[in-house]
């Protein structure tokens, strides 16, 4: 028993019985609990409560992990008739969404009888009835129980044009018992929604009714319906009212060669699904009526008619199942007595009351405990089983973070997302959406802007949380940062800006593959007196920054003393591409293989800007007593960056990237040593700049020198004094560099030959003109 100070003792446990109910609904649960020590106790002073119907909503507020209430709010979603069709027709909708109308997944829900509600749904039941006028339709009100109001229609026109009443396909092929119509009657428990567990007992009733079924006779409620309240009144009926035990009814398949396992494997499919198909329901009402989701559990009725081919059909889930005995003791009734009163003891066993021994936490270690009590209820979700967490994650949605961690590994490395319907809206570095469905419009934050970039492309949040792992540098816990991301997640799955993305399901034995985590490199460089830390997954990628930083890098044990802690750069492998990152923002993404250092060489180049000095995002070629700044042409292609080094190479020039201009000395280039490729190349202290030279992407329309004045323009694209743009000083600074230094113009084609011969013609020295 948890130690906990809000835990009462036995000496002190009192439970309360309320609600619209006959004494034999709560006799179970009263002799249950006073075997254990509890006491009676009255709607102000109670650990337990047992409610026929709905209790008040501020009898919710009390709940705790050790104060339980027998009901979970937003269970109307089930247990009303029109929102459990409702709730499994929205199931059936986003599944079809995200798989395609005719997936295994979609076809697998087709086991509720599509119904109309009224009035709402009037026209489209006659065109249904126009278009099917051999089927006959069953006529129900929403919330009512004992087959009140039940009755079958040849004509569903007539039905009533007025709020609370259903309209539902009949099933015209049932299966019967000795020629009467059955349901099958389980009990399903939901024993808590947050992390979400959901049970179904291994014993309950196939119910009879006390005639022959005849299609024919579609007015006689004892051929048609099975309810026990309305067969009591057939006092023509041998056996009004007949119960067989489920262990009786198995027996009976097997005898007439039936595969009565195939049967009930189908009903605890169908349970699952019906109960997943109102958990964000049933969450969102939790959070809204102050109850603690540890506090909630739900014992539902649920109605199942099997037709000739087997195949189960959900007829109704019922709130308060009556725990009273129905059948004479020779028709079944002693059997139902010893069954339901073994259910409430079972069930009060494992959600912790009797005896009582509730968590106050629920994690892997409560689970085993619960399961471990649960007496005759028989776990469907969570299973121990893979191939069952794996069955049922297309239909769950966005678990909620408990029912994450309850998870098995291979199952948080399925569980992925798309964008669904949103347009992003980029402007610079930052993103905002727009989903058209709601017209919701979101401005994201850096964070909230990286995790939309590797969600909505379908990252499996397994290897999102290893992304924001990286992203902090170890530096926040990785719980935490579930936390934040769930936060962030939860009203987009709401909202319905996402969907579930199947692909990872698509090899049910990824298990082994999905749970290797991924190779990460890391590097230390230094750049202008400051030291930078990077991060990259393993492969060509590392291998690229790698040969690029290497003549700036350092080992991270060295002494660095001298400089600052290192700034984190995070280059992360997404669905789209590649985001480049720091600890808390995005700083690009959707990057190519070849955007990668040029995004990485514009960050620090801004991130290095200095008093008194410009930062230009240029190339250098660089020898002993020269130094040749390029304005690079836009765009810039990956041919055109191979051109430029192999010039560079053929002259025995060095080619870096970038270089602060002194506004004291506005000749003068301080080299910031940024790699412009991944080839070999060496840090330069050149500074005395002697020549400018414009590559442009297109061969320019006269070879005259270039003027100052467009040499200016073009520098100003690539200039960062800091990010309000340039000051007077730093314009004036960039103004006396272009006319102070030699000019051209010259186009960059793949093959650099107009560079070639520049150089050539300009640059190279008296001894290597006479070695030519």
């Amino acid at each position: 028993m948890p130690t906990s100070a809000n835990h009462p003792t036995n000496a002190s446990t009192r439970f309360w019985l309320s609600g619209k109910r006959h004494n034999e609904q709560d006799h179970f649960f009263r002799h249950t609990l006073e075997a254990q020590g509890w006491k009676e106790g009255d709607e102000q002073e109670w650990q337990a409560a047992w409610v026929t119907g709905m209790p008040p909503k501020q009898a919710f507020k009390r709940t705790s992990p050790f104060i339980k209430m027998n009901h979970i709010p937003g269970n109307a979603a089930l247990t009303v008739k029109s929102r459990l069709h409702a709730s499994l027709s929205a199931l059936q909708e986003r599944t079809r969404h995200a798989f395609g109308t005719h997936h295994e997944l979609v076809t697998r829900l087709d086991f509720f009888p599509h119904s109309y509600v009224m009035p709402h749904d009037y026209p489209a039941l006659v065109e249904a009835a126009s278009a099917h006028p051999d089927k006959k339709w069953i006529l129900k009100p929403t919330n009512a129980s004992k087959g009140q109001g039940v009755q079958v229609l040849s004509d569903p026109t007539t039905a009533p044009l007025a709020p609370n009443w259903l309209v539902q396909e009949y099933v015209a092929n049932p299966h019967t018992i000795r020629g009467h119509k059955y349901v099958l009657r389980l009990y399903m428990l939901i024993a808590g929604i947050d992390p979400v567990r959901i049970y179904l007992y291994d014993q309950g009733f196939a119910k009879l009714a006390s005639e022959p079924w005849d299609p024919n006779d579609i007015d006689n409620p004892f051929s048609q319906l099975t309810n026990p309240d309305i067969n009591a009144l057939n006092v023509d009926a041998e056996i009004p009212v007949e119960f067989i035990d489920l262990a009786r009814y198995r027996c009976w398949l097997q005898e007439q060669g039936h595969d009565d396992e195939a049967l009930f494997a189908k009903l605890h499919d169908l349970a699952t699904l019906t109960a997943l198909s109102a958990v964000d329901t049933m969450r969102e009402r939790t959070r809204e009526d102050g109850a603690h989701p540890l506090g909630c559990y739900e014992l539902i009725g649920l109605d199942c008619l099997i037709d000739d081919q087997l195949k189960p059909w959900i007829l109704e889930c019922n709130l308060s199942p009556s725990l009273g005995i129905c059948a004479k003791p020779e028709h079944g009734g002693v059997i139902e007595e010893s069954v339901k009163g073994s259910l409430v003891q079972d069930m009060l066993s494992l959600v912790g009351l009797a005896p009582y021994d509730a968590p106050e936490t629920f994690d892997a270690e409560a689970l085993v405990a619960e399961q471990q009590r649960s007496g005759g209820f028989v776990a469907l979700y969570p299973s121990a089983s893979p191939e069952n967490a794996l069955a049922y994650l297309p239909y769950l949605g966005l678990p909620s973070l408990a029912d994450y961690q309850l998870a098995p590994s291979h199952v948080k490395h399925a569980i992925a997302f798309r964008a669904n319907g949103v347009s992003e809206l980029i402007e610079d570095d930052q993103i905002a959406l727009y989903h058209y469905k709601s017209g919701l419009y979101y401005q994201l934050n850096d964070s909230a802007a990286l995790m939309w970039l590797l969600v909505s492309e379908g990252e499996t949040i397994e290897s999102l949380l290893d992304h924001l792992t990286a992203a902090s540098g170890g530096q926040v816990d990785r719980e935490q940062l579930a936390t934040d991301l769930w936060a962030t997640l939860t009203p987009w799955w709401q909202h319905g800006l996402l969907t579930v993305n199947h692909a990872p399901l698509a090899d049910l034995n990824r298990a082994e593959k999905l749970n290797t985590q991924p190779t990460i490199w890391r590097g230390v460089f230094t750049l202008a007196q400051r030291r930078w830390s990077l991060s990259a997954p393993s492969g060509i990628v590392a291998d690229q920054l790698a040969r690029a930083l290497a003549p700036l890098s350092v080992h991270e044990d060295a002494d660095n003393d001298q400089y600052q802690p290192p700034e984190s750069l995070h280059l992360l492998a997404s669905a789209n591409g590649y985001c480049l990152t720091t600890d808390s923002h995005v700083i690009n993404s959707r990057l190519q293989l070849h955007d990668i250092l040029p995004a990485i060489a514009r960050y620090c180049m801004t991130q290095t800007a200095r008093p008194g000095h410009v930062a230009l995002d240029i190339a250098l070629l660089s020898k002993p007593q020269q130094l040749i700044a390029c304005v690079l042409p836009t765009p810039l292609t990956t041919q055109m960056l191979t051109a430029l080094n192999a010039v560079a190479n053929q002259h025995e020039f060095n080619l870096s990237r970038g270089a602060h201009l002194s506004m004291q000395a506005p000749t003068d280039l301080i080299p910031l040593n940024l790699p412009l490729t991944d080839s070999a190349w060496r840090p330069t202290n050149q500074q005395f700049c002697t020549a400018v030279v414009w590559l442009t992407p297109d061969t320019p329309e006269q070879q005259a020198p270039l003027s100052a004045l467009s040499l200016l323009g073009a520098l100003l694209a690539v200039a960062y004094e800091g990010k309000q743009g340039l000051s007077p000083e730093a314009l004036q600074t960039l103004e006396a560099f272009c006319q102070q230094s030699q000019r051209s113009t010259l186009p960059l084609d793949k093959h650099g030959h107009q560079l070639d011969q520049w150089l050539f013609q300009h640059m190279l020295t008296p001894a290597s003109h006479a070695a030519v």
